[in-house]
């Protein structure tokens, strides 16, 4: 038992302590603006991240995922607060959806992201990537105007935002930003080289960090014309905390909007955890499977303990998990450290937090976002082929254009679409010879043979000409469905009206007269 416990504070310390502080200061941000965006109190993003991290990550399977608040639901969180009316009442709802997602889990509903194929997850992979790069680069450019945290790619390119608005741009920039992202970006991507192996014993973001409040310390007390704008520094305020917000349980049956809005919160983000962990689990190198329904009940539970603090909803997030599975994390440890790196961050050094330049953070998310959506990953579904690459960047494309759900659900019919196509010419063969005077043809039906090729099959038989033979075979059939039974029934019942002779091998008759 010791040596067990001395084995877990080695991966902690060497592996899942530097994972967790490097999560933390990714994720320190993103709760901050996903809370801004979604309309809640500040301190409701900062809750959620720690939850997500001290109470998720304990009971979740998953070994690399990490929770908390998520951009993809920042539009319909600020919906409902908007539409309950009081944010007591939101909080109503939020604790609905944790409920609804406790209830899938336990009713082992969570496999649902087994169905989606490997390509779509890919292309979501790398829309979140292109996502969290063309959102970073207005802060790593130092300029503090755009709305940089809503979901859809074109808003970048609204009168909002810095393409917009480029005639001012430099009036929104400083120099010190870009110099300071530009140093960020070179030493951290000269730390991914193999020569820099031995160079990891301080955690590259944190060495960011710290380079980044060391400089624009320098710039404020030496070169004024460089130093950072107070808007270009995380802002937290010394006493978050004080003004918590909890539910009205006064009013859960007042109205049905409360159970209506939780349903839709906990569907969408029961999706997007479930698809999240199917992604972060491809980034795991030791291969290790989430247990998808033991995720929803750690989700529900963190839902209902978010509504019950006054947070705002969480899931397990992508760019979390990504940044954490880059940092070299082995264990959940490392999720858990990062929410309690939240909490005392929050509660002991809200002034040190509010040192650190955006600049900083944006180039560590820049970085991550490139791993995310590597050229590599392109040529790789490219040689894989058109059913492969065209899902896949299907989703890419209508992700930018939308959301994450939307892009997921257009890529997933695609990927159903090739798999019908395929389904209607694999399932069965023709072979034509002559005997004689006498054309003998020979329809073989393969393993399954459904309802999706009526169509084929029935071209297929209107082709057969008079005066020949036919032998329909279905001895390697494992499952014929019972719409196929019928047309085949039906053909072998009026083929002697066209002086075809229909034998049936391995192939029952069903009567269709019933039918008509």
């Amino acid at each position: 038992m010791r040596k067990k416990i001395r084995y877990y504070r080695l991966i902690w310390l060497k592996h899942d302590l530097p994972a967790g502080l490097s999560v933390f200061l990714v994720a320190l941000p993103l709760c901050l603006g996903i809370a801004l965006a979604s309309g809640a109190p500040l301190y409701a993003g900062l809750m959620s991240g720690i939850i997500g991290g001290v109470v998720v990550s304990l009971i979740s399977g998953s070994q690399l995922a990490v929770s908390g608040p998520a951009a993809g639901l920042s539009t319909l969180v600020a919906a409902t607060i908007l539409s309950s009316g009081d944010y007591r009442v939101f909080l109503l709802s939020v604790m609905v959806a944790g409920l609804f997602q406790i209830v899938l889990g336990v009713l082992k509903m969570g496999g649902i992201a087994n169905y989606f194929p490997s390509s779509v997850i890919k292309g979501m992979l790398a829309a979140i990537g292109i996502l969290l790069i063309s959102k970073q680069i207005p802060l790593a450019m130092g300029y503090d105007q755009p709305d940089f945290w809503t979901s859809g790619f074109p808003q970048l390119f609204t009168s909002k935002n810095f393409f917009g608005n480029i005639e001012i741009f430099n009036l929104h920039m400083t120099r010190g930003a870009l110099l300071i992202s530009a140093v960020s970006l070179i030493v951290l991507l000269l730390l991914q080289q193999p020569f820099a192996k031995k160079l990891k014993v301080i955690p590259a973001p944190l060495l960011i960090v710290v380079l980044g409040i060391i400089t624009n310390l320098i710039f404020t007390r030496a070169v004024s014309g460089f130093s950072l704008k107070q808007t270009q520094l995380v802002s937290i305020p010394s006493n978050i905390f004080s003004d918590i917000i909890f539910p009205d349980f006064s009013k859960l049956f007042s109205t049905t909007e409360i159970w209506k809005d939780g349903l839709i919160i906990g569907m969408l983000a029961t999706l997007e955890t479930l698809l999240s962990v199917e992604a972060v689990d491809k980034l795991d190198n030791r291969n290790r499977i989430t247990p998808v329904n033991r995720e929803l009940i750690a989700q529900g539970i963190g839902n209902m303990t978010c509504g019950l603090l006054g947070a705002i909803p969480m899931t397990a997030v992508i760019v979390r998990g990504a940044a954490n599975a880059d940092a070299g994390a082995r264990t959940k440890l490392s999720a858990f450290t990062h929410g309690l790196f939240l909490l005392l961050a929050v509660l002991l050094v809200p002034f040190l937090l509010s040192m650190i330049p955006y600049a900083s953070l944006a180039a560590i998310l820049l970085v991550t976002g490139l791993n995310l959506t590597k050229p590599k990953l392109y040529l790789s579904l490219w040689k894989l082929g058109w059913k492969q690459f065209l899902p896949f960047l299907i989703t890419i494309l209508v992700i930018l254009s939308t959301d994450l759900l939307i892009g997921v659900s257009i890529g997933l019919l695609f990927s159903i679409y090739f798999i019908i196509r395929n389904n209607f010419k694999a399932e069965y063969k023709i072979n034509e010879t002559r005997e004689h005077d006498t054309m003998v043809y020979l329809i073989k039906l393969n393993s399954n043979v459904t309802f999706l090729n009526k169509v084929n099959l029935r071209k297929a038989l209107d082709q057969i000409p008079e005066y020949s033979v036919l032998t329909i075979d279905g001895s390697n059939c494992t499952f014929i469905d019972y719409d196929i039974l019928e047309i085949i029934s039906e053909y072998h019942n009026k083929a002697h009206n066209r002086h075809i002779e229909v034998h049936l091998l391995a192939i029952e008759k069903v009567n269709v007269t019933a039918v008509h």
